[in-house]
């Protein structure tokens, strides 16, 4: 097996705008391994405010490609064992593990699905991101659209914003981004209105001191995203959050979210398939989880500019899963 990488530029549609910060690009590493004339491919994205250095992984790389090289083909479940020894971050770690779910079922010329003897009913649909902007520009960008779900983006408290956007005859979820006090919270948690937005994202900055202020009890369906670490426990969450936000490159690749959903749906969590905004090489990957999940937030190839590969689409929200072997990923 061989490893190689690159960093590319994935210049955005627009601005990109969050409580962290606004972004015009985001740079992304692509993960190659290649066995017999097969590539998969894997994918982490640069975020500064999760203090993630691209350069930093290129110099883990160096380090570790003789080990995943020399390593046999074995099955992506048990390689993913090997490579949790190999102390790298789990954005890195994510990158390689769907990588190589892509490269094995190339090998064998199966499908994710086919390999794991899956089996689904429905897909989920995916919203899309309307970023932090005056309200009336969120509202227009939503009537304008032509996808029925949109997570709305706040980096403030905003009343009068959340009645509006309770009104519209769209499916609405909000992400605070950890924007909100705990006496905003219990509003909402007492206000009817909170009844009508499909969730509401990481209410406040993280922290069990912070979370511990939200219930379950409420009209608020919160959902956890960075209360929702690598190694958070979920029974922790569970009197606070009703939905938690799984993103591949936070749990570190498919192979733990798989077992993050199901020992979540023990738990009574809803679950979400999230992205970073990244390539259709990251959306591929998460997409295969979708059909497993309640929710689905996997609009990042939607807001570039410049993808770089084809695999699974999400058009107007409809997640199409592709019907290739492994992820279904080539790069163009």
């Amino acid at each position: 097996m061989f490893l190689s990488w690159k960093i590319v530029k994935l210049n955005l549609k627009e601005t990109f705008a969050i409580a962290y910060g606004n972004y015009s690009f985001r740079e992304a590493l692509i993960i190659k391994l290649e066995k017999n004339n097969y590539s998969g491919f894997g994918e982490c994205t640069a975020i500064d405010y999760y203090q993630i250095n691209l350069l930093d992984f290129i110099k883990k790389l160096d380090e570790i490609k003789s080990q995943i090289e020399n390593h046999k083909i074995i099955h992506p479940k048990e390689f993913y064992q090997f490579l949790a020894t190999l102390n790298v971050s789990p954005f890195l770690l994510s990158a390689l593990d769907c990588a190589y779910w892509d490269l094995f079922g190339k090998l064998e010329n199966k499908s994710f699905f086919e390999l794991n003897n899956f089996q689904f009913e429905s897909v989920p649909e995916s919203s899309i991101t309307i970023s932090v902007a005056p309200i009336e520009e969120q509202i227009q960008k939503i009537k304008n659209s032509d996808w029925n779900k949109f997570k709305v983006k706040c980096n403030h408290f905003d009343k009068a914003a959340i009645e509006s956007l309770s009104k519209l005859d769209k499916t609405i979820s909000f992400d605070a981004n950890g924007t909100f006090t705990k006496e905003e919270c219990y509003w909402l948690e007492n206000n009817q209105n909170s009844n009508d937005f499909l969730y509401i994202e990481q209410p406040m900055k993280v922290g069990f001191e912070n979370y511990k202020n939200l219930s379950i009890t409420g009209n608020a369906n919160w959902m956890a995203d960075e209360d929702f670490q690598k190694d958070c426990k979920l029974e922790d969450l569970k009197p606070h959050y009703e939905s938690i936000n799984i993103k591949l490159v936070k749990c570190g690749g498919i192979s733990p979210a798989l077992d993050l959903i199901s020992q979540a749906k023990q738990l009574g969590f809803k679950t979400m398939i999230g992205c970073m905004t990244e390539s259709t090489v990251g959306i591929s990957a998460g997409a295969v989880l979708a059909p497993f999940c309640d929710f689905a937030d996997l609009d990042g190839a939607n807001l570039i500019a410049n993808d770089i590969a084809n695999g699974s689409k999400v058009v107007n929200g409809k997640i199409r899963l592709i019907d290739k072997p492994g992820l279904g990923i080539e790069l163009i």
